[in-house]
């Protein structure tokens, strides 16, 4: 049982020989995400002081505004991440294509690829609501030593060696997985250490909250319908509450905690579904799993999915696994 109070660079320090590759390096990598998420913890709690907010111009590449901060936060990560010569690539939401990034001597003979969302909700800053940075590690698959393909990148997430979110609250927060169970460490900003303060966090069973936008229920498919209208009915513990943020990561770390679902599906509008495989979806599965509860695409498990292309959408469904289940079941009997 880890124990509280034990600081972030401590617990790495002290876990990394569960990690089957233990060579300090995905220490080393882990470590400068927590520098790059104090620099944009900086920034994103001095925003309303700043000319920060809004729009800053740019499309990105998956066609939507660039915010200001969505700018900054790329732009961050990608410097840190390159300065210390941990990685061999990067992907982000916000890059038209991976980033190669060579290593001492010129040589690409770094051990892994990095797949980030810098600040998923960012549009939520400007009305003060919690937003958040979601990362994927992967050992890359082609040689070392040779420059990075697409295929280091387009690994189905059970591949994942690390994964974790950073949330901008109240307070600050980096939740984080290798394989051995999730953690969650909260930021002192007076002496700028993360120190453990949700060890071993875990998804209940199952929960009382729904979380959806259903502004597009009339664009759902059948069986997300049948779901949220089971949700409403009057029987055993149901109603359940529906508690939507709009902020990724802040509804699944909300219900994490507290038990629940979260739920961005298919619509007429996006067939696909708009959440990124490789960016929300598998680093998210990948923690919820990890937590105890379960991720798909309404049909099967979104860690084994492979992926086709850098920016791909599907549906998404996770959160407490009786929950995820039952909304499987309102799927699958639609489609017959």
């Amino acid at each position: 049982m880890p124990q509280k109070n034990k600081t972030l660079g401590e617990f790495i320090i002290e876990n990394q020989g569960e990690f089957k590759y233990s060579s300090g390096e995905l220490s080393r990598l882990i470590n400068s995400i927590r520098l790059a998420a104090k620099v944009v913890n900086h920034e994103v709690n001095k925003a309303g002081l700043v000319d920060i907010l809004g729009a800053a111009g740019d499309i990105n590449v998956q066609g939507e505004d660039q915010q200001k901060l969505d700018v900054f936060a790329n732009e961050a990560f990608i410097k840190t991440l390159t300065n210390r010569e941990i990685v061999c690539g990067i992907a982000s939401e916000e890059e038209d294509d991976f980033i190669t990034i060579k290593g001492r001597n010129e040589k690409n003979d770094n051990k892994y690829v990095v797949l980030i969302d810098p600040l998923d909700g960012s549009s939520n800053i400007d009305v003060n609501v919690s937003v958040g940075t979601i990362f994927s590690i992967y050992r890359r698959v082609t040689p070392s030593g040779t420059p990075v393909t697409i295929q280091d990148f387009l690994q189905p997430g059970h591949q994942q060696v690390a994964a974790g979110y950073i949330i901008y609250g109240t307070s600050t927060m980096i939740v984080y997985t290798t394989g051995h169970g999730v953690n969650g460490f909260t930021l002192n900003p007076a002496i700028g250490t993360y120190y453990l303060s949700h060890p071993n966090m875990k998804f209940p069973e199952t929960g009382k909250i729904y979380s959806v936008n259903e502004g597009n229920y009339v664009h759902f498919p059948q069986g997300v319908k049948d779901y949220i209208k089971w949700c409403q009915a009057e029987e055993g513990e149901r109603p359940y509450t529906s508690r939507y943020i709009g902020s990724l990561v802040s509804d699944i770390h909300r219900n994490m905690i507290k038990g629940g679902i979260y739920i961005y599906p298919n619509t007429a509008k996006d067939p696909d579904g708009k959440l990124r495989l490789l960016y929300e979806c598998n680093p998210m599965a990948y923690i919820v799993e990890q937590a105890g509860g379960k991720a798909s695409n309404g049909f099967e498990r979104i860690m084994d999915i492979q992926p086709a292309t850098l920016h791909e959408r599907v549906p998404f469904f996770c959160g407490s696994k009786q929950m995820v289940e039952k909304a499987e079941t309102f799927m699958e009997a639609a489609k017959s």
